[in-house]
């Protein structure tokens, strides 16, 4: 099922396309990260897919319907920006009463619930004004499940907060996956968005420039893999044997003791290497693979 439709969306001020004719499909299910530097234009593009702001031409829908429609947005939570929060109110009032906008009022319980996902049941009846930064943020993801939607928006859910807490959001947001909850999540924690989302989009300069799994951006941005093997001793009768078969694998060889690094240019190679440590009557320990990170897809 298409979650999030969207067709030549563009967004133009003073004659500039902020965003410039985004064609997005996402489906029911994934997590999905989008990224870019500062001023790419992700923030405009999220603002008209949760209608704060409409598109100069183009067009999307969300859950099959318009944003605008009262059964749609009730199906949508957008976490808010922590600034939006009143500083008089307690967290547990906060919810019940931006709940009750949302034309889905939550009960007090419900409320309760969605704090303590969120690490903040013992401060549900603290005023919000002192709340630390990393707590309102907290705040914002709780407004924005409260009412169990089908589609969340996460923008910098973990920015701010120290480690403790962002992994614990992080894992809220895989339970939310599990549940089969369709998340688009904007991050500068690169680490973060490599492993939590199914699919990624880099946006530059108003255009979605990259776009697919891990995977498939490690493959299409990979043009050598570096491979590290730990092994027993080599036989002196095989060693010199195997240096010279390696110079016709790779590059960069390091043959150690009891370690190889090389550097090649196809997967399959990794399967020859290991055979012929194998026929050499060598013992591997571990094999391990350096692919590009999504940091360097990112810079590229």
């Amino acid at each position: 099922m298409t979650v999030i439709k969207a067709k030549k969306v563009t967004k133009a001020y003073n004659g500039v396309n902020v965003v410039d004719g985004i064609d997005l499909t996402i489906n029911k299910g994934e997590i999905f990260g989008f990224l870019g530097r500062n001023g790419a234009g992700k923030s405009t593009f999220i603002n008209m897919l949760t209608g704060i702001i409409q598109p100069s031409s183009g067009s999307f829908t969300l859950l099959g319907g318009d944003v605008k429609q009262i059964d749609v947005k009730k199906r949508i939570g957008v976490m808010p920006d922590y600034s939006t929060f009143y500083g008089s109110s307690t967290a547990l009032h906060h919810l019940r009463f931006f709940s009750s906008l949302s034309g889905n009022p939550a009960s007090k319980e419900a409320c309760i619930e969605a704090l303590d996902a969120v690490g903040l049941a013992e401060h549900a009846n603290k005023k919000v004004g002192k709340f630390s930064f990393g707590m309102k943020k907290k705040l914002g993801v709780a407004q924005a499940i409260i009412h169990d939607p089908e589609l969340l928006f996460l923008d910098e859910p973990t920015s701010g907060m120290d480690a403790e807490s962002a992994i614990q959001i992080q894992q809220l947001i895989k339970n939310l996956h599990k549940r089969g909850k369709t998340i688009f999540l904007t991050s500068h924690n690169l680490d973060e968005v490599e492993k939590l989302c199914t699919r990624i989009a880099i946006m530059k300069e108003g255009r979605i420039v990259k776009i697919g799994t891990m995977d498939e951006l490690r493959a299409y941005y990979r043009t050598t893999i570096i491979v590290k093997i730990k092994h027993g001793p080599i036989p002196l009768s095989e060693e010199q044997k195997l240096y010279d078969w390696l110079q016709g694998k790779g590059k960069d060889i390091q043959l150690g003791e009891k370690s190889l690094e090389i550097t090649v240019d196809e997967e399959r190679k990794i399967a020859e290497i290991t055979r012929a440590f194998t026929a050499c009557k060598t013992d591997i320990y571990r094999v391990e693979v350096e692919e590009p990170t999504l940091e360097e897809i990112f810079l590229e």
